[in-house]
């Protein structure tokens, strides 16, 4: 099963892709999708689109999982990355993927064990579990593997649903 994990934002998306067979779980690729804060905020929806759909193409995910956002304070950021998400989410409903849905606190319990978990956390886990010999750079891309490998735990214990796809 591969599995892509997807950490939403207009200024930068993070991704990793993972594959699970016979109980080993291995990372295939991890990054980001940047866009240019001096283009046009349709453009740089577009942009993140376009990148995500060549992406999908490229590792032909079976799932693809999503963080939901929390924000506390910047509602004008919150109202970017939310629009930025939402483009993420139709891209991937349009590939007709099945798409999952994780809180922060859900990737930090499904990674670590822990909800409240630190980032620094998290990021040595990841680097653990998929036997890297760093800590995935950026933070964005390794809190994609975090998403995914969050899906794995997850889906093997039967304790989520798929959101929906339009067939």
């Amino acid at each position: 099963m591969r599995i892509m994990g997807i950490d939403p934002g207009l200024a930068i998306v993070g991704f990793g892709v993972i594959d699970i067979e016979n109980r080993k779980t291995k990372a295939i690729d991890y990054g980001t999708i940047q866009t240019e804060s001096s283009i046009c905020y349709t453009d740089r929806l577009l942009c993140v689109a376009n990148s995500l759909k060549k992406l999908l193409d490229i590792y032909k995910p079976d799932v693809v999982a999503v963080e939901e956002l929390f924000f506390n304070k910047n509602t004008k950021t919150a109202f970017a990355v939310s629009q930025a998400r939402g483009v993420i989410l139709l891209t991937v409903l349009q590939e007709e993927i099945p798409l999952y849905e994780y809180t922060p606190l859900q990737v930090k319990q499904g990674v670590v064990g822990y909800g409240r978990a630190s980032k620094q956390q998290v990021q040595i886990m990841v680097k653990t579990l998929l036997n890297l010999n760093d800590i995935p750079k950026p933070d964005d891309a390794a809190d994609g593997l975090a998403i995914a490998i969050c899906h794995r735990n997850f889906s093997s214990l039967n304790t989520i649903t798929q959101q929906g796809v339009i067939k």
